[in-house]
């Protein structure tokens, strides 16, 4: 079973880190409302496909590229089969295609060498950590998407996904360590919930984190001075502290966007909205 799918491997988790996390996510959940709608319906297979074009890409893109495949392709099995040429050409609006292009086909060809068909309904009947382990199995698919299948899909279960928002909040609050990427961030911060949360809990941690990164905890010159988390995040204490660490922030992200943005990578952002 992938360690990123699970939690279960990890060493006891400190009661005191789990009760911050609980007191973040109650305070979020006051400024943006819990719980929180689902932002769409998607059949799982939909929603892997959503996924994959979404890495790195805008969401306003890789929603347009999912309507064209959806015109061009009456089923996922016609995309599956479709020249690779023609479905790069028809996702063109987002980051990377010429790899996406070939990666959605061999993942969907996976999946139905696997099952027999083209379908991932039957994750339904699975505990969260083996259906994500199941995904995380196929190459192309990371925890990401596994969670995000699993999640925003309709078979609404409770896996708990990270984006580059969520990762950015949990780092700076010290939920997880500074160096902890965000692959492996999956199954740390999953281990800090209530074993008993349901799936709109795990969904509502998730928004509420990636709303706060969107809206206050910004990249660079994030928001400190009206953070309803200030008194609990060491980052943000220290930046409002040393004027000259705060300077750092502003400059050092513009150098790290640089990197991100020249190496091409999958599982990295959330599904397209």
């Amino acid at each position: 079973m992938s360690r990123l799918a699970d939690s279960s491997w990890m060493p006891p988790v400190p009661e005191d880190l789990k009760a911050k996390a609980l007191e973040i996510h109650h305070r979020l959940c006051g400024v943006f409302g819990c719980p929180i709608a689902y932002f769409h319906a998607l059949d799982p297979v939909s929603e892997l496909v959503s996924s994959l074009l979404s890495h790195r890409t805008r969401n306003a893109d890789s929603g347009r590229a999912f309507k064209a495949l959806r015109a061009r392709y009456p089923t996922w099995e016609a995309l599956r089969d479709a020249p690779t040429l023609e479905v790069q050409e028809t996702i063109a609006g987002v980051t990377w295609p010429e790899l996406k292009a070939p990666r959605i086909q061999a993942i969907l060809r996976s999946v139905t060498e696997r099952c027999g068909a083209l379908s991932l309904d039957f994750l339904g009947d699975l505990p969260v950590a083996e259906a994500r382990a199941w995904l995380e199995a196929i190459p192309g698919v990371g925890p990401k998407t596994s969670a995000a299948v699993l999640s925003f899909s309709m078979l609404r279960k409770a896996a708990l996904p990270v984006d580059s928002h969520h990762h950015r909040v949990a780092q700076r609050t010290g939920l997880t360590p500074a160096n902890l990427n965000v692959g492996p961030s999956h199954a740390a911060l999953a281990a800090l919930l209530p074993p008993d949360w349901d799936a709109q809990a795990v969904y509502d941690h998730h928004e509420v984190f990636m709303l706060h990164g969107q809206r206050c905890c910004f990249f660079s010159n994030p928001a400190c001075e009206r953070c309803v988390l200030f008194d609990l995040c060491p980052t943000g204490q220290r930046l409002t502290a040393d004027p000259a660490a705060a300077r750092a922030n502003r400059t050092v992200p513009e150098r790290e966007r640089s990197q991100k943005r020249a190496t091409p990578g999958a599982d990295r952002v959330r599904s397209s909205r």
